[in-house]
This record gives structure tokens, C-alpha cells and sequence, in this order.
């Protein structure tokens, strides 16, 4: 729409030169005034659409209008049709553009105001083929200029994407880590000790099993939650688990063999991010206490909510590491926590206690604004 709104007025302008008759002016027919007019203004109402032909067909009629006398301005139109091609063609192919535009418009103007029709002198004529250049160039500037800086927006958006892609990997790995991580911990021990029972215990092995098939559907559960958030908000199987759902956490450590004393201190409802990373700080918290140390471990969890914060603490005391038992590596688990944290502004210390065992302590913001994963 603009471009048609400034082709009509560079057609409009022709077409009140050619019919001024100045000193020296056009003297010609009015269909060649007009042909000429269209042929400068015509053509900007495409620019965008075929910058280099649009250039080439502009340039031509402008030299047209100056050898004739239509007018004798700085090739303004051919200008504008510079600019198009500076800002939409490859910098190679825009720079040759330009190059040839300058020679082409300033020659013409030398020729026709200092040869054909002088009205001045070839100095002033040479001048007014400087003007012609720097107009040139300067709209072609305008337009490159343009050009870097949709580039540089674009660079910084597909950035901001990548960077936005990552976090969102990482999102999906801590809760994929977190529910799946827990949930075999639990069943490997339970199937551990049912292998170890089997000859002796039969009783003691049912229940394990019914232990692995209760904990394997709830993690099931929590899968299918997980993804249904990642596909569509809409679509999760209810909300995402709490302070809530703290005693499942318990029950299955406990029927793990850790003997677990849980106890949350009452206070604000917390924000469903905050409260999410309370939980998987247990969760995670728990399944390290069933990994490292093993069946028959103390562990105490402790939440208190205060003003403005909430501390979450969750210590064990190793009683459960049999002699000699190499403790693994500490894989993703406490790195994950961190993350959780850092997003809501707070801290996260881990590390072993001075008298045996490990504790995990976390300090969340209430009013934290980051999004919980």
C-alpha cells in the first residue's frame, strides 16, 4: 500500500514537470511525457517484489526524463528504487546494482545538462551528478543498513529459541529423571530383597512383587502426567504432585525398607512451581538415601514453610550401607536439584554429615518467579 501511494506520487510529480515547460523544458509529445512518468513512478508500486528489475527499468526512464528535460532532480525515484534492492538482494548483487546506477544516473546528468541541453556549466553539471551519486548511495545505504538490522534481530531470535529449546530439554530430562529414577530405585530394591527371600520366604516375595507392580503403575501414573503436560497443558492427568502427595514418597521408601520420619510444619499454600520442587527435592532426596545406602537406613525429612520462604531439609544416617559397598556415582540427581532451585532463586547444599550419612537442604523463595519444571 505504501509503495503504491509513493509510486502515484512520483508518477503525479513527472507529469507536473513535463507540463511546467520550464527553462529549458520538455517540448515533446504529452504520451511521452506520460510514457516516461509511468516508466520513473510506475514500477516503485513492485520494488519489493522485483527489486533489481524495478531498478534497472527506473534508472532507464529517469535518464530518459533528464535527456528530454522532463526534470532535472537527483534521480529521487531511482533512489527509492535503490533502497529495495540494497534491503531485499544479496550484498554482492545489491553493490553491483548500485555501482551501475551510479555511473548510468551521473553520466546522464553530465550528458544532458552539460551536452545536449546545457543550462549551466559542465562544473555545474558535474555537481549536480555528485548530488545524483550521493542520493544514490545514501538511500542504498538506508537500505543495507535496514537489511543488517532484521538480520541481527533474526540472529538474536533464533538465539533466543535455541537457548529456550535447551531449557526445555533439560525441563523434560529433571522430570523424566526424577519420577523414573525413584520409581526403579524402589523396584530394585524390592526385587532385590525378593530374590533373596524367594527359597526361604515366599510370603515376604509376594508382597515384594505386589510392591513392584503397585510402584511400577503409580510411576506409570506420574509418565503419562508428564507427557500429557508436555504435549498439551490441557491434556495432564491432574495437577502436578505437591506437599500432597508426600506420604506416597514415604510409603514407598518405608516398604523399601528405610525407615522414614516425615514432617511438614503448616504455612501459605505454596505456588504450584514451588510446591512441585519441593516434591521432587524429596523424591530425589529419597532415592539417593535407597541407592546409596540401602534398606535399614534412618532418614528424617523436614519441611518448614516461613514468611516469605520455604526450607526443606531431608538427612540420613548411612546405617543401611553394608560393609564395604561401593556408593555410585551421583549422576544427574543432585545437579537437577540445583537446577529446580536456582530457577526460584534459591539455595541447595548438599553433602555428608559430620557423624555419617547425607544431607540435602534447600531454601526456596515463596514469591519465586521462576517457572517450576
Amino acid at each position: 500500500m505504501v509503495d503504491a501511494a509513493v509510486a502515484a506520487v512520483a508518477v503525479a510529480a513527472y507529469l507536473a514537470m513535463a507540463a511546467d515547460g520550464g527553462e529549458p523544458g520538455f517540448t515533446g509529445p504529452s504520451w511521452l511525457a506520460v510514457l516516461v512518468a509511468l516508466g520513473v513512478g510506475g514500477p516503485l508500486a513492485v520494488r519489493r517484489r522485483w527489486p533489481l528489475v524495478v531498478l534497472a527499468v527506473v534508472v532507464g526512464s529517469s535518464v530518459a526524463a533528464t535527456l528530454l528535460d522532463v526534470t532535472r532532480e537527483p534521480f529521487v525515484a531511482a533512489a527509492l528504487a535503490g533502497y529495495a534492492v540494497a534491503l531485499l538482494e544479496p550484498v554482492r548483487r545489491a553493490e553491483v546494482a548500485l555501482a551501475a546506477a551510479v555511473v548510468v544516473s551521473a553520466g546522464a546528468v553530465v550528458l544532458g545538462e552539460g551536452v545536449v541541453t546545457p543550462s549551466g556549466t559542465v562544473g555545474e553539471a558535474v555537481g549536480t551528478a555528485a548530488v545524483t551519486a550521493l542520493v544514490l548511495g545514501a538511500a542504498w545505504a538506508g537500505g543495507h543498513a535496514v537489511r543488517a538490522g532484521r538480520a541481527r534481530s533474526a540472529e538474536r531470535a533464533q538465539r533466543s529459541a535455541e537457548a529456550a529449546l535447551v531449557a526445555e530439554r533439560l525441563r523434560i530430562a529433571r522430570e523424566l529423571h526424577d519420577i523414573v529414577s525413584h520409581s526403579l530405585s524402589v523396584i530394585v530394591v524390592k526385587a532385590a530383597v525378593a530374590d533373596h527371600v524367594a527359597e526361604v520366604r515366599p510370603a515376604e516375595v509376594r508382597a515384594a512383587v505386589r510392591e513392584i507392580e503397585r510402584t511400577g503403575r503409580e510411576a506409570l501414573t506420574e509418565m503419562r502426567r508428564a507427557l500429557g503436560v508436555l504435549r498439551d497443558a490441557d491434556a495432564a492427568e491432574g495437577p502436578a504432585p505437591g506437599l500432597g502427595e508426600l506420604p506416597v514418597l514415604v510409603r514407598r521408601a518405608v516398604d523399601a525398607g528405610v525407615r522414614v520420619s516425615c514432617e511438614v510444619q503448616p504455612g501459605p499454600t505454596l505456588p504450584s512451581g514451588v510446591a512441585l520442587t519441593v516434591h521432587r527435592i524429596v523424591q530425589e532426596s529419597l532415592t539417593n538415601v535407597l541407592r546409596h545406602a540401602g534398606p535399614g537406613t534412618g532418614c528424617e525429612v523436614m519441611i518448614r514453610q516461613l514468611a516469605g520462604e520455604v526450607r526443606v531439609e531431608v538427612s540420613d544416617d548411612g546405617a543401611g550401607r553394608a560393609p564395604g559397598r561401593r556408593v555410585s556415582g551421583g549422576g544427574h540427581g543432585l545437579a537437577g536439584m540445583r537446577e529446580r532451585v536456582m530457577m526460584y532463586g534459591g539455595t541447595l547444599s548438599a553433602g555428608p554429615r559430620p557423624g555419617g550419612g547425607f544431607r540435602v537442604s534447600a531454601v526456596l523463595p515463596v514469591d519465586g518467579t521462576g517457572e517450576g519444571a
